[in-house]
């Protein structure tokens, strides 16, 4: 089992919440930017770093996970491994137009109910939905 931290970065447009999504380089599907751990770097700062090389996105990130989310990768050197990711929360704050991987991602801002339907985990899209209380 391999560990991972990702960044769920969300902003407030006219009192609803959004959350950005980002494509995976090679399939193309939908996910949120997350990485492997950083040496030197916390869980949190690792999504953080993150969120920038995936989908130059700065902002607050928060130092507790608000959950986490399991699947299957393929490994280079070890074949299929299962992954456990922890998300953290990130409040926008700046968007750049240029950043390490905007040629190789598309990103796209969704309200969470509609994030949730193009993500492939449930535990993920279920973490959208959460948050509204995190906002207040």
């Amino acid at each position: 089992m391999l560990q991972q931290s990702a960044a769920l970065c969300y902003r407030v447009e006219q009192g609803q919440p959004e959350v950005l999504l980002i494509t995976t380089r090679k399939s193309r599907r939908w996910i949120i930017p997350k990485g492997w751990l950083i040496d030197g770097l916390t869980a949190s700062q690792t999504a953080g770093q993150e969120a920038w090389e995936e989908a130059g996105i700065r902002g607050e990130c928060d130092t507790q996970a608000m959950g986490q989310f399991c699947y299957q990768k393929r490994h280079q050197r070890k074949g299929a491994v299962l992954c456990v990711v922890d998300v953290f929360p990130l409040l926008v704050t700046s968007v750049a137009a240029c950043f390490p991987e905007f040629k190789q991602r598309q990103r796209q801002w969704f309200v969470p109910k509609k994030a949730a339907v193009h993500v492939n985990f449930p535990e993920l899209g279920q973490m959208f939905q959460k948050l509204e209380p995190i906002m207040r």
